[in-house]
This record gives C-alpha cells, sequence and structure tokens, in this order.
C-alpha cells in the first residue's frame, strides 16, 4: 500500500524479497495509474499501481507491506479508505510490514 512520495528503496527492496520468496505482489494506491517514488527528496522512478483501496479488501492477500519515508505514510493516514484496509488485516491477524 503506497503512494506519491513513497521512499523508492522501501518500496523496491522488500518487494524484490517478496516475489524471490514466491510471493505475488500488486501496489495497490489511493488512485489508479502511477505513483512517484522518491530518493530522499529526489523523484526517482513511477510505478504503475495495479489496484486502487477501493478495489480491495484484506481478504484478497495474506499480508500488507506499508513502505516508508515521510510523505507516503502521511498521505495515507489521512486517507480513510487506507486506514480501514489497513485496520482491516489487524482484525483478521493478517501480518502487516512497515
Amino acid at each position: 500500500l503506497a503512494t506519491d512520495g513513497v521512499e523508492r528503496v522501501e518500496l523496491v527492496e522488500p518487494w524484490r524479497a517478496l516475489e524471490a520468496a514466491g510471493a505475488d505482489c500488486d501496489l495497490v494506491s489511493l488512485e489508479a495509474g502511477e505513483i512517484r517514488t522518491f530518493d530522499h527528496l529526489d523523484p526517482a522512478d513511477a510505478w504503475p499501481v495495479d489496484r486502487t483501496v477501493d478495489e480491495v479488501k484484506a481478504g484478497d492477500y495474506d499480508g500488507l507491506l506499508i513502505p516508508g519515508g515521510v510523505a507516503n505514510p502521511d498521505a495515507l493516514r489521512m486517507d480513510e479508505r487506507a486506514v480501514a484496509l489497513a485496520r482491516s488485516f489487524l482484525e483478521r491477524d493478517k501480518p502487516i510490514a512497515a
């Protein structure tokens, strides 16, 4: 679960590790299209969004990764849909990595 401003390494490295372990990953975001990653304050790669928070539920996944940075978690915590999705993982005792 990420949005514009996510720290690139915080998204890319866990993603690679999950895929290497056999996981299928979706980039879920607040809006369709792409998100812009950052290297500290410098814009980095754009990543395509697979699904929006309105299209998913915790039952669709085994776990949730919320990558860091400053802007990403700040934007997510201000969005009721993102908070509700994260809460639903907690309520189902599914792992959340942040």
